[in-house]
């Protein structure tokens, strides 16, 4: 928030005279106007900044065109988890978030997960779909798939992360890029 501005004294000077003119309505409150201009605060001297260049300590990263490592970190078991990704395990339960919208699927996810949890399942599928197929004509790029997005985010933060043990896409049986395993840690 900004100070209020003080009157300098040529302000003052026309202030008075208009207010001279005029009657008061309570005369026992007065303006409290500073007489003076207000003292500033003297300005610190710039320090000089060495030249540098942005990013020159910086660790190289992937660029345009380089592939990024991509594999999820196998916290599961080995043998399982390739069982998980060809498919060949099957879902103890499944939720479907098609048609929901964020404030709808966020509770619902954790209820699932939770109760899934309780009854000691281990695999379960969240299908959330692939998104809108709907390309939108203009000139920038819509992301599509909200909750394809926002739903492994949601796995990985609390309180969901402390039920979950790994999240992977699902095989191409179960719903390939719509869907997600999430194997769930032993109740206990």
């Amino acid at each position: 928030m900004k100070k209020p501005r003080h009157l300098s004294s040529d302000e003052r000077a026309l202030w008075d005279s208009v207010a001279r003119q005029t009657v008061p309505m309570t005369p026992d409150k007065q303006a409290k106007v500073a007489e003076e201009s207000p003292v500033r605060k003297p300005v610190k001297p710039a320090v000089p900044i060495s030249p540098f260049r942005v990013g020159e300590t910086a660790s190289a990263t992937a660029t345009f065109g380089q592939q990024v490592d991509r594999k999820p970190k196998v916290v599961m078991d080995a043998g399982a988890f390739a069982k998980l990704k060809r498919g060949k395990l099957t879902p103890e339960r499944r939720i479907d978030l098609h048609g929901m919208t964020l404030s709808q699927a966020h509770p619902a996810l954790i209820r699932f997960i939770m109760e899934a949890h309780t009854d000691q399942k281990r695999l379960v599928l969240v299908i959330t779909g692939k998104g809108d197929r709907k390309d939108p004509k203009g000139p920038f790029e819509v992301q599509r798939g909200v909750l394809r997005r926002q739903v492994p985010m949601w796995l990985s933060a609390p309180p969901l992360n402390a039920y979950i043990l790994q999240s992977v896409p699902s095989h191409q049986k179960h719903g390939g890029d719509g869907a997600l395993y999430v194997y769930l840690r032993r109740a206990r």
